[in-house]
């Protein structure tokens, strides 16, 4: 890589992180949301769980916590996206592919962990528990007296099985999709085939990386109890007792928000991102 092309690829990637801070912070009290959807109905018998959705969960946040309760776990959501989403994006670009996105995805898992496990705190306190973590840094150093290192990678396997899907469903959707609106002359490449395109791009990693996505936030909130034990053995084991609980449905609990979420993220990130890109004065993504 020539020095001039080094140059833009870090220019690139500071715009990326910009957009995707942005794009997170807009949508995260969704993402909270979704987060505790996902967690609704673990560690009960089967036939026990009582319906819920994502208002309702929402409102019950609001109500105990307040407004900042739905901003529970922001910094090291942040945090991730800081290495995840820019990497990802100007990779992306680069070789138009997904194979390096899922070696950034090992990298930032701590931080994806630590998110989870903070936005489960709330649950816990909604239950008159006290929260296990006071903050980013303290819950890091308590996972790592207590789980060891190897216990901020856990449930790194369906986190990679996430990213991959996401990759695939966000990024050539996205960039399939933008394509095809501009060749077939229903926008030019402008904020209207930058909202269409995110629009599909949303649905189709929503609908590809949802069940992943459950197994991986309940196989990162979970901890041993004082007995030493643990809820799932493994990936496939949480995803087994999940359907065998909560039924096929659960692995696409908190389909609507995680879908809420992804399509204002993809629009905010995507039409900030390109804007950015427009006055840096580099050619549409």
């Amino acid at each position: 890589m020539k020095p001039s092309e080094d140059h833009g690829a870090y220019r690139k990637i500071l715009l990326a992180s910009i957009s995707a801070m942005v794009a997170e912070t807009t949508t995260f009290p969704i993402d909270l949301t979704k987060t505790r959807l996902q967690l609704h109905g673990e560690s009960v018998s089967v036939g026990s769980v009582r319906p819920t959705n994502g208002f309702l969960v929402a409102s019950e946040i609001v109500r105990q916590q307040g407004p900042l309760g739905l901003y529970k776990g922001l910094s090291p959501a942040i945090l991730r996206h800081l290495f995840y989403t820019p990497i990802r994006i100007v990779g992306y670009e680069h070789l138009r592919s997904s194979l390096k996105t899922e070696v950034v995805q090992l990298v930032a898992s701590p931080a994806d962990l630590v998110k989870v496990r903070m936005q489960a705190d709330g649950r816990m306190v909604s239950q008159g528990l006290q929260p296990r973590y006071s903050g980013c840094f303290d819950a890091l150093n308590k996972i790592v007296r207590s789980e060891g290192i190897g216990g901020l990678w856990k449930g790194v396997f369906p986190n990679v099985q996430r990213a991959f899907l996401v990759n695939m469903g966000e990024l050539a959707c996205y960039d399939q999709a933008k394509h095809f609106v501009i060749k077939n002359r229903i926008s030019e490449d402008n904020i209207y085939a930058h909202t269409l395109a995110s629009i599909m791009s949303g649905l189709s990693a929503t609908a590809l990386s949802c069940p992943a996505d459950v197994v991986k936030t309940r196989m990162m909130n979970q901890s041993r109890s004082k007995q030493g034990k643990i809820m799932y053995n493994n990936s496939y084991d949480c995803l087994v007792k999940t359907v065998k609980v909560e039924g096929l449905r659960a692995l696409w609990k908190g389909f609507m928000p995680t879908w809420a979420r992804l399509g204002p993220w993809q629009f905010v990130f995507w039409v900030s991102y390109e804007k950015f890109r427009q006055i840096a004065g580099f050619s549409s993504f």
